[in-house]
C-alpha cells in the first residue's frame, strides 16, 4: 500500500497541487487500534473526508497550459493528518485533532491516548511524508527558482463539532492565506480564476494553508495559498460526485495553476 502518490508535472513547473485528505484508506494494523464501531467509522470518514478533491486536481492538471506537480496522500487523515503541526503549537490538540487524532468530530475516542503509539505513527507516516513534501519543494526550486504551493480542500455546509472557529461565514469558496508565503497576486489569482463561484471569502471558515515546517516563514521562495471548496458545490445530499461540476472547478483550478505559474516569475 502506498501512502502517497507523485504525479510529475512539467519540468519547467513551479506549481505543486497538494491534496492531502482525499483518501479514505485506513490499513488494517491501523484500523484494528481505532476503538469506533464500523458504523462510526463510516459516519466519520463521510465527515472529515475531502471527497473527490484528488479528481478536482487531475482535472485540473489536464486543463492547466503548463501541468503541475501532483502530491496526493493515499491514506486517510485518521492515519495522521500531515497539515497539522505535530507539536505544541496545534491548537487542534485541545480537540484531539492534532497530527494524531484521539478523538472524532464528536468528541467520541478515536483511538486510545498512548505516547508511543503516536511517535510510532508519526515516524512512520507523518515526518516521511513531510519529508517528501520537502524534497519536492526542494525540487522545484533547483528546477525553476521557486515553488508555488495550491493546497486542494473540502468543506462541509454545517460546521463539525470540533472545530475552533464554527461561527464564521461558510462561503462556496475559502480561500486560506499566510502572511509570509500568500503575496497579494496570488490571492487575487484564487479570486479571479473562481470567480463563477461569486461566494468568496478569505481564512473562513479555515484559515492559513500547507508549507513545509523546513521552509516555513524563512524561505521567501515559496508561496502557498489554500483552495477550501464547500462540498455542495460538486457533492449530492448523498455524498455522490456531480461529474461536470468537478470538471467546471477542476478548470478554475487550471486557471489558478496558470496565473500561478505566471505571477511567481
Amino acid at each position: 500500500m502506498n501512502p502517497r502518490t507523485l504525479i510529475a508535472g512539467d519540468p519547467s513547473s513551479p506549481v505543486i497541487l497538494h491534496v492531502p485528505h482525499a483518501s479514505r484508506t485506513i490499513p488494517g494494523a491501523i484500523r484494528s487500534t481505532l476503538t469506533v464501531t464500523d458504523d462510526q467509522l463510516t459516519a466519520e470518514l463521510d465527515e472529515i473526508t475531502d471527497a473527490h478533491t484528488d479528481v478536482i486536481a487531475q482535472h485540473a492538471a489536464r486543463s492547466a497550459g503548463v501541468p503541475p506537480w501532483i502530491l496526493r496522500n493515499d491514506l486517510s487523515r485518521l492515519v495522521i493528518d500531515p497539515e497539522r503541526f505535530p507539536d505544541e503549537r496545534e491548537e487542534l490538540n485541545a480537540v484531539g485533532r492534532g497530527a494524531v487524532y484521539t478523538r472524532t468530530c464528536n468528541g467520541a475516542v478515536l483511538r486510545n491516548e498512548d505516547d508511543d503509539a503516536r511517535t510510532a505513527l508519526l515516524d512512520t507516516y507523518f515526518h516521511p511524508y513531510a519529508a517528501a513534501m520537502s524534497d519536492l519543494v526542494a525540487d522545484r526550486i533547483a528546477a525553476t527558482g521557486r515553488a508555488v504551493i495550491i493546497d486542494v480542500h473540502s468543506y462541509p455546509t454545517l460546521p463539525s463539532a470540533y472545530e475552533v472557529h464554527p461561527d464564521g461565514p461558510r462561503p462556496a469558496l475559502c480561500v486560506g492565506t499566510d502572511p509570509h508565503h500568500t503575496p497579494q497576486w496570488l490571492t487575487d489569482a484564487a479570486h479571479a480564476a473562481f470567480s463563477p463561484l461569486v461566494d468568496i471569502d478569505i481564512n473562513t471558515p479555515f484559515a492559513g494553508t500547507y508549507v513545509p515546517l523546513d521552509r516555513y516563514a524563512i524561505d521567501p521562495r515559496v508561496y502557498s495559498v489554500m483552495i477550501e471548496l464547500r462540498r455542495d458545490q460538486y457533492l449530492t445530499e448523498n455524498g455522490e460526485l456531480v461529474d461536470i461540476a468537478a470538471e467546471n472547478l477542476g478548470a478554475m483550478l487550471g486557471r489558478l495553476v496558470d496565473a500561478a505559474d505566471r505571477g511567481s516569475r
